[in-house]
């Protein structure tokens, strides 16, 4: 049986991954949730809603874009859950830098999400910009 937040967690995590945007998400967050990545792609982006718009935004130049969830594990004594996934998609649609490219991606990274209550209170994503950014052509 899965907890509270695992399953909230996993809801989430699907509907930020989809493309659901922040009005697809909200429902799992706190209205201030904090979003942090070591990245120049998303350095300007601070908050929760922010990157889940940013992430239903990237589905214009790569539409076919999904997921392949890796690992999935919860610490329920730090209410904390992390999600390790594969991204993959091809830049067909307008987007990114220039013309779409017709290249590739697969980009590993992970979402550590903290709880407060049942909802997110902060979402960390590790993630690798600059190799995604060059399988795509864009770097």
């Amino acid at each position: 049986m899965m907890s509270n937040i695992a399953i909230q967690a996993k809801l989430f995590f699907e509907a930020c991954e989809t493309g659901k945007g922040w009005e697809g998400c909200k429902g799992y967050c706190h209205p201030n949730a904090s979003f942090s990545a070591q990245t120049g792609a998303l350095s300007g982006i601070r908050s929760i809603e922010g990157y889940c718009n940013w992430m239903r935004d990237s589905f214009t130049p790569i539409p076919d874009g999904h997921y392949d969830l890796r690992f999935f594990g919860v610490d329920e004594s730090r209410n904390a859950v992390a999600a390790y996934a594969v991204f993959h998609g091809t830049q067909t649609g307008p987007g990114g830098p220039g013309a779409p490219t017709g290249k590739s991606i697969a980009a590993d990274y992970v979402y550590v999400m903290k709880f407060e209550g049942d909802r997110i209170a902060s979402l960390t994503k590790i993630w690798n910009d600059t190799i995604s950014l060059q399988q795509l052509g864009w770097a």
